[in-house]
């Protein structure tokens, strides 16, 4: 039986034989390696008339947007921090010709590289904010986005995959899959977003990509395959061959910017043979028209066997693995080329609204230009004229000096200026299309917010925030700074969600909350250069939690006489934990039968018991996972009001509040420490003297990786005894994992702290 797949060289076919019908001139037979290395096919000319024509008629019948649309793709890069994320970005446009000279993270150069745009980025070597750019590369368009690799400015990360198309998830050839690697995972699968992963740093020494790929199936659960086979690591490193075309790549030049294509090393052909296998056997695993081919014992051509990883990277269903090392800018062409033949574009991934016209129905859009304006704003920035609002275009068109609503809102805007982000650099454009990323200047809007041309009533889910996990009082040294200080703190609170700003009810002073210390750090270094504030800081806080651990029930009338009209209002239910695992942290259930309380006054009673789960009675912090079901109550005819429902509310929260065993959370950090061998024993030891639960130890070369779950409470200076425990050589990385319940006698000094504070 023949088979025929489509060619990349044009007006040719390529014909294949199974065992069944033998080819016209029968050869001696190969052997398996070079089989697979050279392909059994025979080549026919294929008349360019028909094709011609076919073509044609396709082409009258597709839409005008469809070909660009097709070439068109949107990218985000992530990676654990230090895994050449930002250096591999700096290369990509490089060789893309949108920069014409390469510079390195931490501005060595006095320069530094060209996404981070911010002193602050540049001088501590990493990425703090996220940044747009845009680059041709063999007559597509690539839309990139590069993220922080620290875990406290996670938010960067969720806010770019929610607008993305694919990523490109950058790996350390000698570090492997590590716990931000999970985390940017984890986020893609989040947001159902087809990825590549980019082994980089096989110059290193100690670099080995076999295991870290097995590691990516391991830790983070990809059914993935090399697409190259290095020549040569470490010192030796030297280029690639590639698995598909079965070429080897070099690459020449002062920066590696001319690709040299030559014939696979004699040496490495068995290898070469049996690593295609591999990737063979994985993908037809996922892909059925590759299986029938394998099964079948037919040979595989470049271009069948391209199509179907394409096919399975778009379905989420297989990760193609390509390698290199951007500091030595080698590996970079290649993977340029895997972005185009295997992520998807605009079109060929599913984007849905909510129809607010229809109770939230979902809608899914077509990523055409011709219809209705739909674009989310997904990133704020303060820019030196104004606000500017990063949007995706999901469909329709929009354009300079074109009215836009806010659906979120209901307010109507116009568009004054329109641009294209390269970093920090903007080209004024006078319309953008689906499928583009683009920002707007003096649009005044929230993070999340969709805009559309009023049309349709659409809006787009927005992107997760977790919750804050430490605090810091700050205050301005002198008092004359307190406009710019509010300034300050306004800004950025509306630029980063995970950033919040409140008042201690005691102290009144000024409390700052974020992810972590780097990430409060950054705000306040950001506050004294850019507004020219000095501030002192206290210590870090925790933000503990409380929760309830048993149902409690509820049976408060409020009733107030005191002349003029009165206050009543009767409430009862019961209070109880969510199931684990809940997606809200606080549900309201209403259970009324009949007409006990109207129904006007719900929203005041729901209102009120959220209210009162901001201040829990143990320490004064939120209580969260919490059901509220409202059962029955009472209403009077003349006193009855949404203000004596409220605070009926609140009053039978706190009575019912002890019954139900409340407790106290803390959060619970994800620890990860890489420390010399020798000193695994003391380190181990201090984990447990911090409460720390150590959940993995491995080996890798003379180094141990030790992962632990740590109370945030307990690792706060850990850098320094780090440090010192280790004489310098180790390191470690920790972020959020979940709040749990603290001990019975961390929670009593908790209690006695907190009402030692109220009694003074």
């Amino acid at each position: 039986m023949a088979r025929i797949a489509r060619s990349s060289a044009p007006r040719l076919l390529y014909t294949f034989f199974s065992s069944s019908v033998p080819p016209a001139s029968p050869s001696p037979s190969p052997s398996p390696a070079s089989s697979l290395l050279a392909g059994a096919f025979h080549l026919r000319h294929f008349s360019s008339g028909n094709a011609a024509r076919a073509r044609a008629a396709a082409a009258d019948k597709e839409p005008w947007w469809k070909e660009s649309m097709e070439r068109l793709r949107n990218i985000g890069i992530s990676a654990h921090i230090d895994s050449g994320k930002t250096t591999l970005t700096e290369r990509v446009l490089f060789y893309t010709g949108r920069i014409h000279e390469i510079h390195e993270v931490r501005g060595r150069d006095g320069v530094g590289a060209k996404m981070d745009s911010m002193d602050l980025e540049r001088e501590k070597g990493i990425t703090i904010q996220s940044a747009a750019t845009y680059c041709s590369w063999k007559d597509y368009k690539i839309n990139i986005i590069d993220t922080p690799g620290h875990v406290d400015f996670t938010i960067e990360v969720e806010r770019a995959l929610r607008v993305l198309d694919g990523a490109i998830l950058v790996l350390c050839s000698v570090g492997g899959v590590q716990s931000q690697s999970i985390t940017v995972d984890r986020q893609m699968r989040r947001y159902e977003v087809p990825r590549l992963a980019f082994i980089n740093k096989l110059d290193r020494m100690g670099a080995d990509p076999w295991k870290v790929l097995n590691q990516a199936r391991s830790k983070l659960r990809h059914h993935s395959a090399a697409m190259q086979v290095p020549i040569g690591l470490e010192d030796d490193f030297e280029g690639l061959v590639d698995l598909v075309q079965l070429k080897a790549y070099y690459f020449r030049g002062s920066n590696g910017e001319k690709v040299v294509t030559e014939e696979v090393p004699a040496d490495m052909e068995a290898l070469v043979a049996e690593k295609r296998r591999e990737l063979i056997e994985a993908v037809s695993e996922v892909d059925d028209q590759l299986a029938e081919a394998f099964l079948g014992d037919e040979p595989i051509s470049p271009a069948d066997l391209q199509e179907a990883i394409r096919r399975a990277t778009i379905a989420r269903k297989f990760v193609p693995v390509f390698m290199g090392s951007a500091f030595k800018n080698k590996g970079v062409q290649p993977l340029l080329d895997g972005v185009l033949n295997y992520l998807p574009c605009p079109i060929e991934v599913s984007s849905y609204a909510l129809d607010q016209t229809k109770n939230e129905e979902k809608v899914e859009l077509t990523g055409s230009p011709d219809g209705p304006l739909v674009a989310l704003a997904f990133k704020l920035e303060e820019g030196r004229f104004g606000q500017l609002t990063y949007l995706r275009i999901y469909e329709g068109v929009i354009r300079k000096g074109e009215f836009i609503i806010n659906v979120n809102t209901g307010k109507k805007i116009k568009v004054p200026r329109l641009v294209r982000m390269h970093s920090d650099e903007m080209e004024d454009i006078q319309e953008a299309h689906a499928g583009q990323i683009v920002a707007v200047f003096g649009v005044d809007c929230a993070s999340g917010d969709t805009f559309t041309d009023g049309s349709v009533k659409y809006t787009m889910t927005s992107m997760n925030v977790p919750e804050p996990v430490m605090s810091l009082a700050v205050q301005p040294v002198s008092k004359d700074s307190g406009g710019q200080f509010s300034k300050a703190l306004n800004r950025f609170q509306k630029e980063d969600p995970t950033f919040r700003v409140g008042l201690d009810p005691e102290s009144g002073q000024t409390i700052i909350s974020g992810m972590g210390e780097l990430h409060l750090d950054i705000y306040v270094e950001r506050i004294r250069r850019e507004y020219k504030v000095d501030a002192t800081v206290g210590k870090p806080r925790v933000n503990f939690r409380e929760t309830v651990t048993q149902r409690a029930d509820f049976d408060y009338l409020h009733k107030k006489q005191s002349g003029g009209q009165g206050q009543y209002g009767r409430v009862i239910g019961y209070i109880e934990p969510l199931p684990a695992g809940s997606p809200t942290k606080f549900e309201f259930e209403n259970l009324l039968v009949g007409q006990a309380i109207p129904s006007g006054f719900i929203p005041a009673i729901e209102k009120g018991f959220k209210e009162a789960a901001n201040s829990g009675a143990l320490i004064g912090h939120p209580v969260e996972n919490l059901r509220v079901v409202l059962t029955d109550g009472a209403a009077h005819a003349v006193d009855s009001s949404e203000l004596a429902f409220k605070l009926a509310s609140i009053y039978a929260f706190r009575q019912c509040y002890t019954a139900s065993r409340p407790v106290i959370l803390e959060p619970v950090m994800l620890v990860e420490l890489k420390v010399p061998t020798e000193f695994q024993g003391a380190v181990a030891g201090d984990i447990n003297k911090r409460k720390g639960v150590i959940v993995g130890n491995d080996q890798e070369g003379d180094d141990s990786i030790i992962t632990a779950h740590v109370p945030l409470n307990n690792m706060f200076g850990y850098s320094t005894a780090l440090r010192s425990m280790t004489q310098g050589k180790g390191e470690f990385t920790m972020e959020y994992k979940e709040h749990s319940p603290v001990s019975h006698e961390v929670q009593t000094q908790l209690i006695n702290s907190y009402k030692g504070k109220a009694a003074e």
